[in-house]
This record gives C-alpha cells, sequence and structure tokens, in this order.
C-alpha cells in the first residue's frame, strides 16, 4: 500500500447566504495576496529582506485590530494561505531567474501580479476542521453546503488536508485535498501501444482504434463570435456589459469543459486501468512534440491549440502511472510519419497533405497516422 496525495473537485450548490459568504472569503484572500505583493514590493525597494508568509501574517493579524475589522468576518485561513501562495509564486519566480542565468529556461519569468476582480472572483483555501457527507461538506466559518453530485467526495479511510473554494462561469466548485491509501498496481503486461496524436483525429493508436477530434472551439466558434461582438457592443460598466460577460464566460467554460470531458475519456480508455493484467498496455509510446513551435504555424494555430495536446500527455502520465504502465517519448525529428511500417523506406516528399502513406518500395499502402503510430509502438519493442 502507498499513502499519495489526491483532490476532488465537484460542485457546490449554494443559497444565497452561503455565495455571499464565499464571495467575502474570495475577496479576503484577493486582498491579502495583494496587499503581501506590495509590503513585498516596498521592503525590496527598501533594500531591505523580503517578508516571508509568517511575518506578513503577523502584520496583517496586528491590522485587523484597526483597519481590518471586516476581516473577522471570514475564515482567518484564506488570507493565511492566500500569503503563503505568494511566498510560493516568488519562491518559483526566483527558481526561473536562477535557470534563466543557467540558459536552461527560456519561458516567461513571471513575476507575480497583482490580482483583480475583472479577471474573475477567484478561490481561496480553507484549512481545519473539515467534514465529508454523502451531499454535504463542512468548512470552518462557512458550515454545511450541499454537493451537486453525491457520493464522489471520499467520506471514510482519508486524511482530509484542505479544501479550495472556486468560482467559475457563475458555478462554484470545491476541491479537497486527501491523504489516501493506494494499493500497488500489477504490472500491465498487454502490447506496446504507439499513439500519433492529430487535429482531425485526437489520438491514432497502432492497434487501429481511432477518436476523433470533438473541435470543442472549432463548434462552437460562430457562438463565441457573435457573444464577443454582443459585449464589446455594450456600454463600459454597464450592467448590459456584466450581463454580455456572463454570457461569455458561460460559453468559454462549456468549451473547456467538453474539451476536459473528452481527454479523460480517450485517456481512460487508452490506459484501460479497470482491465486486467493482460490487457493493458506495456508501453505507451508517444512523439515529444513542442506544441509552442506548431502554434507559430497561423493557418492551425486555433486546431492545436483547440485538441489540447499538453493536456493529453499529463493525463497520460499519471493514469498511467496508477495502472502500472509505461510512457516511453521519442523524440520530434523522428520521420514516424514518412517511414514504411512494413519495409523501413523513409518517403522524403510526404506532406501534410498527404493522407495516405503509399511506399514504393514494397507497395504497401496505410493510413498516414496509423503508419506513424504503428512505427512509435516499433521504436519502443526495438
Amino acid at each position: 500500500m502507498a499513502l499519495i496525495v489526491r483532490g476532488y473537485k465537484t460542485e457546490l450548490k449554494l443559497n444565497n447566504a452561503q455565495r455571499t459568504a464565499c464571495l467575502k472569503h474570495a475577496g479576503a484572500a484577493r486582498y491579502a495576496y495583494n496587499w503581501g505583493l506590495r509590503r513585498y514590493q516596498e521592503e525590496r525597494e527598501a533594500g531591505r529582506k523580503a517578508p516571508n508568509a509568517m511575518s506578513l501574517h503577523k502584520e496583517l493579524n496586528a491590522l485587523k485590530q484597526t483597519e481590518l475589522h471586516w476581516m473577522y468576518e471570514v475564515s482567518k485561513a484564506a488570507p493565511q494561505e492566500s500569503l503563503r501562495d505568494l511566498e510560493k509564486a516568488f519562491r518559483n519566480f526566483w527558481k526561473r531567474c536562477q535557470k534563466k542565468k543557467q540558459g536552461t529556461f527560456r519561458g516567461k519569468l513571471g513575476f507575480p501580479r497583482f490580482k483583480s476582480k475583472k479577471r474573475g472572483i477567484g478561490s481561496f483555501r480553507l484549512t481545519g476542521t473539515i467534514h465529508i457527507g454523502k451531499d454535504w461538506v463542512q468548512l470552518p466559518r462557512l458550515g454545511k453546503l450541499r454537493l451537486k453530485e453525491q457520493g464522489y467526495l471520499p467520506t471514510k479511510g482519508v486524511h482530509i488536508l484542505s479544501a479550495t473554494v472556486s468560482e467559475r462561469a457563475g458555478r462554484w466548485y470545491v476541491s479537497v485535498q486527501v491523504e489516501e491509501e493506494h494499493a500497488e498496481p500489477g504490472i500491465a503486461l498487454g502490447e506496446t501501444i504507439g499513439i500519433d496524436v492529430g487535429i482531425k483525429a485526437m489520438a491514432t493508436l497502432s492497434d487501429g482504434r481511432v477518436f476523433r477530434n470533438p473541435k470543442a472551439l472549432g463548434s462552437h466558434l460562430k457562438h463565441l463570435k457573435r457573444l464577443c461582438r454582443q459585449h464589446a457592443r455594450k456600454q463600459p460598466g454597464s450592467k448590459h456589459r456584466q450581463k454580455a460577460a456572463r454570457k461569455l464566460a458561460r460559453l468559454h467554460a462549456h468549451i473547456a469543459n467538453l474539451r476536459k470531458d473528452t481527454l479523460h475519456q480517450v485517456t481512460s480508455l487508452i490506459v484501460a486501468k479497470t482491465k486486467p493484467d493482460q490487457e493493458r498496455p506495456t508501453c505507451i509510446v508517444l512523439e515529444d512534440l513542442q506544441v509552442s513551435g506548431m502554434v507559430k504555424n497561423r493557418k492551425l494555430s486555433r486546431a492545436i491549440v483547440d485538441v489540447g495536446f499538453a493536456e493529453f500527455r499529463q493525463q497520460l502520465d499519471y493514469k498511467a502511472k496508477q495502472a502500472g504502465s509505461l510512457i516511453y517519448t521519442v523524440s520530434r525529428w523522428e520521420p514516424s510519419s514518412k517511414t514504411c511500417s512494413w519495409c523501413g523506406w523513409i518517403d522524403e516528399d510526404l506532406t501534410l497533405s498527404d493522407r495516405l502513406f503509399q511506399c514504393k518500395e514494397c507497395g504497401y499502402v496505410i493510413d498516414r497516422d496509423l503508419n506513424a503510430a504503428i512505427n512509435l509502438a516499433l521504436k519502443a519493442a526495438g
């Protein structure tokens, strides 16, 4: 048995009083983060040592008695955990700066920014006494909150670490982080599977299975453009503009949920965690794609982002680990699509528009994506 940390997220069913209380907690967390960021900048500009989360929290507690009486209405954990998030953000920022000097990091440094309500209500994290029932969760200062989904959150045999309440497009969610024991997965003994990811088909497997791309953004693009125009036409600061913004946010959330749900279904079918050891793939082979370089193609960038390659890889990584399968990565420069999976001949003239691979050496004809998936599986076997 292994002790692992896992998160469970589900939607809340709040009444008006509970929604107001959650808004107060989110506002307190946002205020503490911005206040801590200002204090950090002041200390750095004055040439003094940057404060840590503990010293900032002590200073904030002193201000509660004089200037911030309204903070007594919320749990002390909300601003405290927000300051810890700020400390972690700065710690990660300085790590990226160090890697930048060493030449091992090329992205943005990501200096912590002030949080704005215009970019979203945000979230807050609570610790302490947390209880979970079949259709409710009890949080400090918030009391019992009803859940829309019953029986999903674990109620027994786990140690609850924290609970994060967040809002998105008018809906409230709770994510519970727990420590629980899991049996070590048996070693998968099935066949090796090669996966070629693409735009038309989200994933083509070497065993012949093809998972179509639902095109979450593409299928809603016309509706999205219409709502964007409606939002742009409204007077800034007006109630109608806020209403249009809520409609736009709901559509964006729907598109994101549709994409994520499809990715979860596809990755779960590939890993086959619930099946016997002989039916789970021993090894899953993928290409090491550089998505940041692929999206520079202006004609394909929207379609590439719509698939969600990074999320696909992330889900496969942790699900394969839970199922006892291995993940093998092949270099992105490997000519898997141009190589004949039957005789090994390489077609240097193959283009993206060629959907069939026709070998001029042995006459083998096969779908381009399936040919690439088979070649990836052979790489792991070889």
